[in-house]
């Protein structure tokens, strides 16, 4: 071996790993983990109400989460108002719930509410038309109070003196009467795009009950004001409650709504949830504590194209049970009470121990200590709507059964999960998502090393509006180490545009590679 030839060999023994391979990668930080969520336990359903929501979420290709919430929300409709479930006594729970579902667009949510709604709104023709004689007979027995009023007061106006007072009362009687003439609205069990306002004069209009049930989000810019320019959410927090409400109306007395029931099962994108975190006193308030969450993962991408198609059997059982349940409850005027049997009490008494268990300061519930402070009356509400529809003939003859009771159970720890995931998203930095967000994809496809322009281009559109949004999730991969920007390469006497910043990415997320 020549010197020059030894000097080479003594100059590479002393080179490094770092100086061969780059510098050596640390340990990445986790980015706030959130681990994975649970899937909706469509079996904790009734047979049939199971069997449709797994049956659309199949045809329809769509987290079985979607239509299992879903499920919740149109018996509660059916029942909304009409059934309590009462608690050892000591407290008394409506059977109504607000569910939300984050799920991004595509994810044809707008067919699935079709199918899981379709039988509530046949029920409300339904109950149109059975109405329809009783609101033609009220209006034409209005009409005929308010003519004969009219009449008595001319007769009055013209009377002799000696009968001025005798007419006078009778007109004053027929007026009376005609004023308190009422002519019942069209049922209605379903409601949009609604104000407060007039979801407070349906309240009224309805007995009491209303549901909204929606593919959009629309509902949580009403609340946060929308028309007003003010947050508005007190019916909200009332018809979740069951509070008394009041309406006020012009040339009326006010009307009281003495436990106003309001049921909504809506789907909206992720970052609708992220935002009504921001609406001012909705957290204070317990706006935000009154709904049970769910963020499913999307199968947009994934799905199968020649899906199973819904069952006739399975849809018809639907159409009918539910159908049944609606225009049965439709007519009640008090609502029944809903007991536990000792079993079913048990199974909720040990279940309130874990939650109380875990609001301490340092316990898992701690930083959702608003919403879990509901979740044991979460709870008791879902059993009564899954003892109401396994039971859809006859549930308020007797008490809910530990059956009902446990599968409750497992939608509450179901709901709690999502419910962690959401207020952490709500509470975190916007860069947190967005670094979220590039991390998956640069795991998804493996990269290795890109850069910025790249991978501006490979991201969905709409997720990053201008190049200069990925900054912040880049700056916070690379303090986390997930990434690391190279070095720019010499700038050259041509002049021109700079090159796009380079980035590697942690061999953790190219293993193999």
């Amino acid at each position: 071996m020549s010197a020059h030839e030894s000097d080479l060999w003594v100059g590479f023994e002393e080179m490094t790993a770092e100086d061969v391979a780059g510098p050596v990668w640390d340990e990445p930080v986790p980015l706030n983990p959130r681990g994975t969520l649970p899937a909706f336990p469509v079996d904790a359903l009734p047979d049939w109400l199971g069997a449709m929501a797994a049956g659309v979420a199949e045809e329809t290709q769509t987290p079985v989460d979607l239509a299992g919430c879903l499920a919740l929300a149109v018996v509660g409709t059916a029942a909304g108002g009409r059934l309590t479930v009462t608690v050892r006594g000591q407290w008394s729970e409506p059977v109504n719930l607000y569910t939300a579902v984050a799920l991004p667009p595509g994810n044809r949510k707008s067919a699935v509410f079709g199918l899981m709604t379709k039988p509530l709104l046949a029920a409300e023709k339904a109950l149109i038309e059975l109405t329809a004689p009783q609101r033609a007979e009220a209006a034409a027995s209005a009409r005929i109070a308010k003519a004969a009023a009219e009449k008595a007061e001319k007769i009055a106006a013209n009377a002799e003196a000696d009968k001025l007072a005798e007419l006078t009362a009778q007109a004053i009687s027929l007026s009376e009467a005609a004023e308190r003439a009422v002519v019942p609205v069209e049922p209605q069990l379903v409601a949009d795009d609604v104000t407060a306002e007039s979801l407070t004069t349906l309240l009224a209009q309805q007995d009491g009950r209303i549901s909204i049930l929606s593919p959009e989000g629309e509902i949580f810019e009403i609340i946060a004001g929308r028309y007003s320019g003010v947050p508005n959410m007190g019916i909200f927090l009332k018809g979740h409650a069951g509070d008394m409400a009041r309406v006020n109306r012009q040339a009326r007395d006010a009307q009281y709504i003495e436990n106003p029931a309001i049921t909504m099962g809506l789907a909206v994108q992720p970052d609708v949830l992220d935002a009504i975190g921001q609406i001012k006193g909705a957290d204070g308030r317990g706006l935000l504590a009154r709904f049970l969450y769910s963020k499913p993962k999307s199968l947009v991408g994934y799905r199968n194209l020649t899906p199973e198609l819904l069952s006739p059997d399975t849809a018809d059982t639907y159409t009918q049970k539910l159908g049944r349940l609606a225009l049965t409850l439709a007519g009640w005027t008090e609502a029944a009470e809903l007991t536990l049997t000792p079993e079913a009490d048990a199974v909720l008494l040990a279940y309130q121990r874990v939650t109380e268990s875990r609001l301490g300061k340092d316990g898992s519930l701690a930083p959702i200590v608003n919403w879990a402070s509901k979740r044991d009356g979460a709870v008791a509400r879902i059993a009564g709507l899954l003892h109401l529809a396994a039971h859809p003939e006859d549930a308020w003859t007797k008490p809910i059964g530990a059956e009902s009771m446990a599968a409750a159970t497992r939608l509450g720890d179901y709901f709690t999960a999502h419910a962690l995931d959401v207020f952490n998203a709500m509470k975190a930095d916007p860069a947190q998502e967005a670094a979220h967000t590039v991390l998956t994809h640069l795991s998804e496809t493996r990269t290795a090393s890109f850069t910025k322009r790249d991978l501006f281009r490979a991201m969905p559109r709409g997720e990053f509006p201008a190049m200069g949004d990925l900054d912040p999730a880049l700056n916070l991969l690379e303090d986390h180490g997930w990434v690391r920007q190279q070095p720019p390469p010499p700038r050259t006497t041509r002049g021109g545009r700079p090159p796009s910043p380079r980035y590697e990415t942690h061999p953790r997320l190219t293993p193999g590679a």
